[in-house]
């Protein structure tokens, strides 16, 4: 995968097939520790400690339509390769927390993409779910929560194309207002 925002649809995108309805991703830049972490949280079927300890097996998956989970195994490269570690903290029936990280100045630490469109393609495919996303520096915070945007459109569908533009707009501005400095990159 190219960016981090890719590992980020990813592991929703497992949370959505585990039965969640809710899905809050978060990204944490902390400059004085030079420490990126991000991470997904669920209140889908969780995992039990055999399973949290097989996901790193690039050839165990527990889904019938393919013979590789490849997700985990290649989020954990991409942390590995730039300084950081990858945690998983789950319970059957209670939901499952994917946090990585990664040394912010480490040259194999892969941009952060388009963390907008991420999270408005899985509001757009999955518009009964709740979507929160957590941006914070060491100076500010910004929480974006699909239950406020519902609570101000009314009855507009959430995956209403104006709605989605707006959502994507504003996500993009709050992104680069959080971490253009920080991340030293294009943010898309």
């Amino acid at each position: 995968m190219v960016d981090l925002s890719l590992h980020l649809m990813d592991i929703m995108q497992n949370s959505v097939v585990v039965g969640s309805t809710f899905v809050e991703a978060g990204i944490i830049a902390e400059k004085k520790k030079n420490l990126l972490t991000m991470y997904v949280k669920d209140d889908g079927w969780g995992m039990s400690p055999e399973t949290v300890k097989r996901v790193s097996d690039p050839f165990y998956t527990t889904r019938s339509t393919r013979k590789a989970g490849l997700g985990i195994p290649l989020l954990m490269d991409a942390a590995h390769m730039a300084g950081g570690e990858v945690y998983i903290e789950s319970e059957v029936g209670r939901g499952t927390t994917v946090t990585s990280t990664f040394q912010i100045d480490h040259i194999d630490r892969k941009p952060l993409g388009d963390v907008a469109d991420t999270i408005t393609a899985s509001i757009m495919g999955y518009p009964d779910m709740e979507f929160h996303l957590l941006l914070k520096n060491d100076d500010a915070e910004y929480v974006f929560r699909t239950e406020d945007v519902r609570e101000q459109i009314g009855e507009v569908p959430i995956n209403d194309i104006e709605i989605i533009s707006f959502i994507r707009d504003m996500l993009n501005e709050q992104i680069t207002l959080m971490f253009g400095g920080i991340l030293n990159e294009i943010i898309s």
